[in-house]
C-alpha cells in the first residue's frame, strides 16, 4: 500500500538489475549474478521506502526493463540517453508540474524519517533545492522546486568531488539549499557491509550475509 499524497515528486533512478548490468564493482568478491542480485535487494528496498513516503508522484527511472521484482504503485520511465548528468536532468523534466526529490537505489539504509524533511508540507518553504551528500563525494539524494536542466548538465559525474560541484552548481545560481544526512553509497564490497550492519532488516543485508557470511560482523 502506498504511503499519503504529498506536495514532492519521488523518483527514484536506477538500473535493471541483472549480471554485467549493475554493480560490477562488486565482483569479485561477489559473483555477477550474486552482484545483481544485491541490486534487486538494493532496489527493492529502496522503493518499499518510496511507498511509504507521502508523495505526489511514485516513479522509477529505469535503465532497463521492468520484472516482477517492480511492486505496484510505482511508475515507470525510461531513463534519457547520454551521460548521468543528461539523464537527471531529464528525470527531473518529467515531473514539470511541482517539486521533485530524485534518490538512486545505491542506499537501501534509506527509511522514510531520512527522507522525512524533504517531503514534508513545508519542505519547500524559503527553499529552492534539497541535496543529500554520499560519503564518496558524491550525492545520494537531490531535491529541486522545479525542473531546472542547466543545474545538472556539465556537472562532472562519478568523481571524488562530484557532490561539491553539484551543490555549488545549485548556490551558484542562487537557489537555497537544504541538507539532508550524509549516507554511504553502495558501490564495493566494504560498502556493502557497512550499509548492511547500517541496516540489519534490510533484504540488502540479508542477501550480504547469505552470500558472504564472513563479510557482516
Amino acid at each position: 500500500m502506498s504511503g499519503p499524497a504529498g506536495p514532492t515528486a519521488l523518483l527514484v533512478i536506477a538500473k535493471e538489475p541483472r549480471p554485467g548490468h549493475v554493480k560490477t564493482r562488486l565482483a569479485p568478491p561477489f559473483t555477477p549474478a550474486q552482484a545483481a542480485a544485491l541490486a534487486k535487494a538494493a532496489l527493492a528496498d529502496t522503493l518499499e521506502t518510496v511507498l511509504r513516503c507521502p508523495a505526489r508522484r511514485r516513479m522509477l527511472v529505469l535503465d532497463g526493463a521492468p520484472g516482477p521484482w517492480l511492486p505496484p504503485g510505482i511508475e515507470v520511465i525510461p531513463q534519457a540517453s547520454g551521460g548521468l548528468d543528461e539523464r537527471l536532468a531529464a528525470a527531473f523534466a518529467a515531473v514539470p508540474d511541482g517539486p521533485a526529490l530524485l534518490v538512486g537505489m545505491d542506499t537501501p539504509q534509506l527509511t522514510p524519517k531520512l527522507l522525512a524533511p524533504a517531503l514534508e508540507p513545508g519542505a519547500w518553504l524559503e527553499c529552492d533545492a534539497w541535496f543529500g551528500p554520499a560519503e564518496d563525494g558524491g550525492f545520494w539524494a537531490l531535491g529541486l522546486a522545479a525542473p531546472a536542466p542547466a543545474l545538472l548538465r556539465g556537472v562532472p559525474m562519478s568523481t571524488a568531488y562530484t557532490g561539491a560541484a553539484q551543490r555549488d552548481r545549485l548556490t551558484g545560481a542562487g537557489l537555497r539549499v537544504r541538507d539532508l544526512p550524509l549516507l554511504r553509497d553502495v558501490d564495493t564490497a566494504p560498502d556493502a557491509a557497512a550499509v548492511a550492519a547500517a541496516a540489519p532488516g534490510s533484504r540488502f543485508a540479508t542477501l550480504v550475509k547469505r552470500c558472504s557470511p564472513g563479510l557482516v560482523p
